[in-house]
């Protein structure tokens, strides 16, 4: 039971306070009060604009005509979503709308190899840096600590890293998601060859580090097994159950009814298991087995008995390894060559010098999403984390969603450079709808036939701070709109304008209502709302008028901007 501090004395206090202060304490420390601070980290609020013309709306010729023969699709709906900025921004805007909401983050962040990989305040952190680690440190962690609350209660992350930053990475993730909590660092096998130019070791792997929210609800998918996995059963006894393989029935393991004699088909007496071991079942299972017909003796009937496992009694999948082959997930060449593919890049080393395959990130979308699940990637870089989306969602017919967070990683050297508009959301689009690789042939795209239900288009988003004092003079309908239905709904219509209220369909079966202006239009439309099925959500800035005029308890009324305030919050320091 704890301690009741109202009861002590200031004397008690002090020297309890002493007490905890000489004790050392066991865990991660970095100089959070020596480096200089984070200018990312700020309390502004965060709004984001629609970009329509870097948007990618979902093929509209497949919609019908409309009564007259003319085609008039509906504004057009985006399903997944690309945001340009800062991704502490992005991230506080999204735990205003996702909390609780992805299933699966994944994200490669910078490595702090000292080779200009890692920015922080406007400069790169270089080798000679006493403090590149903890700038390093307070940069995840900032960003960790919110990605956290997106996570769903049965949500898991991946992080790629290597050796600059594993360790360290390991204990701050520890301190963020509880050391229960650590679930498997996997290796990856990141090249198909040594470097026999290293001084002491060729670098030959990288690590992801797997956390999830909660270990005792979270589980991993089963793998497919592979082909040569399935070559091992075959059928040499015509058995009608079908192909199998076998495994010896003895073992080193005492098992106190595991001596026995045994007789074989062809009439020959084992009198008991090898020397040294135990028949690993016992005689009556035995006997059960063989009038099965699972106990095989060999094509003569002679050998040592051993259990016939059917390929249709195994599990459909394997449990995941946390060793990964560069022929099964990939490697880093394979990675250039899939943006080279795509993009045409005259050199793709000048643009992403450590892109990760697409296979290695379709492995973890296989471990850890189901067909219906959201995906977040933060550090997007080259949008890999969309392409692996969308090809297995072509592959098993789901609807998994991406949300990509990618900077511009503009400098003064390069003020228009824009990665997150010319190489993330450029390669998404060509991937969703078809391409022209370097050999001239065209290559469909993965986004599906918009008549199904495979998503299909990605909004195009940019943040944009706000002074939490200028909220209510300057946020803009858009953003309003935006915003709520991230809250309410699975997808993103632009701001109608000209319009007094913009409308959507709520997830749970509802509507969503924003009312730029309060008349009595907008109050017979409402009323017209309400008479339907489901609740009306209505969000105004003028919500007690409405409320006078808006009886019915079906409608519930929320004020603006005050509701998207107070769900952002305002307080970030940790």
């Amino acid at each position: 039971m704890a301690d009741n501090y109202d009861d002590y004395t200031r004397d008690q206090l002090l020297r309890l306070l002493r007490e905890r202060d000489r004790k050392p304490k066991f865990g991660l420390v970095w100089e959070r009060d020596e480096i200089e601070h984070d200018k990312a980290v700020n309390d502004d609020f965060v709004a984001l604009d629609f970009i329509p013309e870097l948007s990618c709306p979902a093929d509209s010729s497949t919609q019908p005509p409309d009564e007259l023969g003319r085609n008039n699709p509906p504004p057009p709906t985006f399903h997944n979503l690309i945001i340009e900025g800062d991704n502490f921004d992005a991230l506080r805007f999204l735990r205003m709308t996702h909390a609780g909401k992805v299933k699966c983050i994944y994200i490669d962040p910078p490595y702090n190899t000292g080779n200009r990989d890692f920015i922080y305040n406007d400069r790169f952190i270089d080798k000679d840096d006493v403090y590149k680690h903890s700038k390093w440190l307070e940069f995840m962690y900032r960003r960790l600590l919110v990605a956290k609350e997106l996570l769903a209660e049965d949500g898991v992350i991946f992080v790629s890293i290597d050796d600059n930053e594993v360790f360290n990475l390991g204990a701050l993730m520890n301190r963020l998601f509880g050391e229960n909590n650590f679930i498997a660092n996997v290796i990856w096998q990141k090249v198909f060859s040594p470097k026999n130019t290293a001084m002491h070791f060729s670098d030959d792997h990288e690590y992801v580090l797997i956390y999830s929210i909660n270990r005792d609800i979270w589980r991993p998918n089963l793998l497919p097994r592979t082909i040569t996995q399935d070559k091992a059963y075959k059928n040499p006894d015509n058995d009608p159950r079908g192909v199998w393989t076998s495994s010896d029935l003895s073992a080193r393991n005492p098992y106190s009814e595991g001596i026995y004699s045994v007789t074989s088909p062809s009439g020959r007496l084992i009198p008991s298991p090898p020397p040294g071991r135990y028949w690993t079942i016992s005689k009556d299972k035995f006997i059960r087995l063989q009038e099965d017909n699972r106990i095989w003796w060999g094509k003569d009937g002679n050998n040592t008995p051993r259990f016939k496992r059917f390929l249709t009694d195994v599990r459909q999948g394997l449990v995941p390894q946390t060793l990964w082959t560069y022929s099964e997930v990939g490697h880093t060449q394979d990675a250039k060559k899939e943006i080279q593919e795509v993009m045409q890049f005259d050199d793709s080393a000048s643009v992403f010098s450590t892109p990760k395959p697409v296979r290695l990130i379709e492995r973890i979308l296989r471990i850890a999403t189901k067909p219906d699940d959201l995906i977040l990637d933060f550090f997007a870089g080259s949008g890999t984390t969309a392409h692996a989306v969308m090809k297995l969602n072509a592959e098993d017919g789901g609807n998994r969603r991406f949300i990509l967070v990618s900077n511009t990683e503009a400098t003064n050297d390069a003020p228009d450079k824009n990665l997150c508009r010319d190489v993330c959301a450029e390669r998404v689009r060509r991937v969703m709808r078809g391409y022209t690789n370097k050999k001239g042939e065209a290559v469909e795209g993965l986004g599906g036939d918009p008549s199904t239900k495979l998503r299909t288009s990605f909004a195009y988003l940019r943040t944009r701070r706000i002074p939490a004092e200028a909220v209510l003079s300057r946020i803009e309908h858009q953003q309003v709109w935006t915003a709520l239905q991230l809250i309410h709904t699975e997808s993103l219509q632009p701001y109608a304008m000209g319009s007094d209220m913009q409308t959507a369909v709520l997830s749970d079966n509802g509507m969503l209502a924003y009312c730029t202006k309060v008349n009595e239009d907008i109050l017979t439309q409402l009323l017209d709302l309400a008479g339907g099925n489901g609740i009306v959500v209505v969000y105004s800035w003028q919500p007690a008028w409405l409320r006078q005029y808006l009886p019915n308890e079906s409608i519930t009324v929320e004020p603006i901007p005050a509701f998207l305030i107070n769900r952002f919050g305002g307080e970030y320091a940790a």
